[in-house]
């Protein structure tokens, strides 16, 4: 798969407590991506955050959250993002999605 130059970056902020069929949404989403040939995603856990609700969710050890900020961070050409937002949409009950244009400068893999 190659991207070079303009594409589209998809994050998707949810909660880590989210669920999908009991598992974590976030590994559904990733799922979905894989399945509709999406370059790559990453999932990042957050330390620290708040939402629409303004509950403070944080990994002190002194206030530890169940329900940790989970960011899904998806960059592919504009055609195929556009193409995956309604179905993750479907998904995504409490959370927050974004989309802004990038540069792809380098995608490579050894043993291309």
């Amino acid at each position: 798969m190659k991207i070079e130059g303009e594409a589209l970056l998809l994050r998707i902020h949810i909660g880590e407590a989210d669920r999908y069929e009991g598992k974590p949404l976030y590994k559904k989403i990733v799922q979905i991506l894989r399945e509709n040939h999406i370059a790559g995603a990453t999932v990042l856990r957050g330390i620290l955050g708040y939402g629409k609700s303004t509950v403070v969710h944080s990994a002190s050890i002194l206030d530890l959250s169940e329900d940790l900020p989970i960011i899904v961070e998806v960059i592919d050409s504009q055609e195929k993002i556009e193409n995956i937002i309604p179905i993750i949409e479907k998904y995504v009950k409490n959370g927050l999605i974004t989309m802004e244009k990038v540069k792809v400068i380098k995608y490579t893999a050894e043993g291309e």
